[in-house]
């Protein structure tokens, strides 16, 4: 049997990952002194309303060890081999902190599967490797398929501005041209695990029809199981969005999903992103 773990930065409600069966942890939000866990002890519209009234930057944590305990003590006891599907380490310090909990388990199948990517993008993998638990694959093929499904995920997203990565340290390569872009619209992207810059545009207008340009040529038309929309606190925009997509995807339904806190601390309100697996 496999066991599958994942964490509140793939976009998954506590509820959807009750119903897949599968171990979720949160990501912490540090205030100040105070610290919540990601999505239970604070929701994605009670932050934003904190985080724009807020005059310094909150942080985050990945899951401490500790709260790696009570599952893989149970679990390494059945002797199932346990999956920890992990946002990008170059992301996320969730990796780091799962290495520090597995090492307590010498003796356990207990393997920790690098995504190289989060949001809705890591949600969407997790949901795969749900189905192929489901139909009984072994644990080295789940694994195998992670890693492969991985190469082709693809994640674009829109942000008001760059101040939030920036001053959180997430803009990877994108930090280069940062003085350029800031009064800019920038389109960023996920590449090789880490936020990069895509393109920039002059206005919303123009960005929002370049990030048009660069779904339709890698998203697959026609295949509704492989796109979801991410927003932060601008659902009018989302679901705009999502028409057009379904109109130029050839698809019936697009999900939206609300980003966690963990991922706004470093978007900031206003982000609008798009995730799907390119063509195969």
């Amino acid at each position: 049997m496999t066991h599958l773990v994942a964490d509140t930065l793939s976009c998954l409600s506590v509820e959807e990952a009750a119903k897949l069966g599968i171990s979720y942890l949160p990501q912490i939000i540090i205030f100040g002194d105070e610290s919540y866990r990601d999505d239970t002890e604070i929701d994605s519209d009670t932050f934003i309303e904190r985080l724009k009234k807020s005059s310094t930057l909150p942080k985050t944590s990945a899951p401490y060890p500790s709260l790696y305990n009570p599952f893989l003590d149970k679990l390494t006891q059945t002797g199932e081999t346990i999956l920890l599907i992990s946002p990008s380490k170059k992301m996320s310090g969730t990796i780091r902190s799962a290495e520090v909990a597995v090492a307590d388990y010498p003796d356990a199948d207990i393997r920790i599967v690098d995504t190289n990517t989060l949001g809705s993008a890591m949600g969407s993998i997790v949901r795969k490797a749900v189905e192929w638990q489901q139909a009984s694959l072994s644990a080295d093929e789940i694994e195998k398929n992670i890693l492969d499904i991985s190469k082709r995920s693809r994640t674009f997203f829109l942000v008001d501005t760059l101040e939030y990565l920036h001053k959180g340290g997430r803009i990877g390569a994108a930090e280069t041209v940062l003085g350029s872009m800031l009064q800019m619209k920038p389109i960023l992207g996920i590449n090789d695990g880490q936020i990069e810059a895509v393109v920039t545009e002059r206005t919303r207008k123009k960005a929002m029809a370049k990030f048009l340009e660069l779904i339709s040529a890698e998203c697959p038309q026609g295949d509704e199981s492989c796109v979801v929309i991410e927003q932060g606190g601008v659902p009018d925009q989302a679901q705009e969005l999502a028409e057009v997509l379904k109109k130029n995807l050839k698809v019936k339904d697009i999900p939206i999903t609300f980003l966690p806190p963990a991922i706004l601390v470093h978007g900031g309100p206003g982000v609008l992103g798009v995730s799907f697996f390119s063509k195969e």
